[in-house]
């Protein structure tokens, strides 16, 4: 989704994308960006490598991208929501349709990650990633998985196509610029980061679905820098920056279709990249920290053979009922429930929603929880 409510000029005509590759970069300009922005990616690519177990980090950070690209959009769930929905399925009432938008986001990049080594990034998976991000949701009716065959344009509510802010290329084209994309995708660009950044915004400005472009577009994202060899895991996530700077972000994309000012928004993707990749950087040392710090702990407190079964548990299930834990740790429910009370008795874990009536207490390990949710891009 592009900017509403950034500017009040019009655009009536269908815009009409430049080919790819651009001829008009200036690429001397870019250099010191292009540079920094491949080194502070690769530290955070060696950090994952370093890490025992990188997918202890990596799952709540895509649960928290998740989280942050569909807010762009205008959901409203948080990432404490999402855990304590799936700590306790079908117990949570509040705001249970943009739940389910983000967990069909977190859906959607799980599938391609898996797709990705069969194949590499084309229209018919762009195609599927969208069909599994609109799954019983807002916008399924507008066809969901299928590019648009007729006319879209974005706006203020109300707006006519006489009136829109931006009117994206017409059906009739469409299949022409995705294919020229498409090839782009697989063209042996002078500096990948910066082919990233003309394939996020070429496929915002071809805008090929009714509903669901920008979250379709951020997801091609880590799914790149991992197919380009740039990242072991498809993992940096820049809906944060992105969130973060949302009004930014929607005026560097329209300055290409008002201005043809590529290079400003490739500067801008560049920097967005640089503090997503320090910030992960740093959430990944922190949590490898935290990971040894308890390993003792855990293991004084539980006083049990389990205790490194606990340890993982806690980091890959940061939100979790009695239930879970008692079968994850394999103890017997009593000596589970009493290494829950002592756990919480050391602030390693704690009550985030009571028992109520028949329904259990969630637990929290408040500590991964702060990590991922603190604030680290600016």
């Amino acid at each position: 989704m592009m900017s509403e409510k950034d500017t009040e000029e019009t655009m009536a005509n269908p815009f009409i994308p430049t080919e790819l590759p651009l001829q008009n970069i200036v690429w001397e300009d870019l250099l010191p960006s292009i540079i920094k922005a491949n080194t502070a990616l690769a530290n955070f690519n060696g950090i994952l490598e370093a890490i025992r177990n990188p997918l202890i980090f990596l799952s709540p950070l895509m649960t928290q991208e998740a989280v942050l690209s569909s807010r762009i959009e205008g959901t409203q769930a948080s990432f404490s929501d999402i855990l304590q929905y799936e700590a306790a399925p079908g117990k949570i009432k509040e705001n249970y349709n943009d739940i389910e938008e983000v967990i069909n986001y977190r859906d959607a990049l799980k599938y391609a990650e898996i797709e990705l080594v069969k194949r590499p990034i084309c229209l018919n998976l762009i195609r599927e990633i969208h069909g599994i991000l609109l799954k019983g949701v807002r916008g399924e009716n507008k066809a969901r998985g299928e590019f648009r065959k007729i006319q879209n344009w974005i706006g203020p509510p109300g707006s006519t196509i006489e009136t829109a802010s931006y009117v994206p290329p017409s059906p009739e084209n469409l299949l022409n610029y995705l294919s020229n994309w498409e090839k782009y995708c697989h063209y042996d660009e002078k500096d990948r980061l910066v082919q990233l950044a003309i394939i996020h915004a070429q496929f915002e400005i071809i805008h090929p679905f009714l509903d669901g472009n920008g979250r379709v577009g951020r997801i091609i994202i880590p799914l790149f820098l991992k197919e380009k060899g740039l990242l072991k895991y498809p993992s940096l996530y820049v809906s944060e920056y992105f969130e973060k700077n949302r009004k930014n972000y929607y005026q560097k994309l329209r300055s290409i279709t008002d201005n043809n000012e590529w290079n400003n928004w490739i500067e801008y993707f560049l920097f967005a990249v640089i503090a997503q990749a320090e910030a992960n950087t740093k959430r990944a040392k922190q949590v490898a920290t935290l990971y040894e710090e308890l390993k003792n702990i855990i293991q004084q407190v539980t006083k049990t053979k389990a205790s490194i079964q606990i340890q993982d548990f806690l980091f890959s299930k940061i939100m979790f009922q009695t239930p879970d834990f008692t079968k994850a740790s394999g103890l017997s429910k009593p000596h589970a429930a009493r290494v829950l009370k002592r756990l919480m008795q050391q602030d390693i874990v704690k009550i985030i929603s009571p028992a109520k009536g028949r329904r259990p207490a969630i637990y929290g390990f408040a500590g991964l929880m702060k990590i991922i949710e603190s604030e680290q891009v600016n």
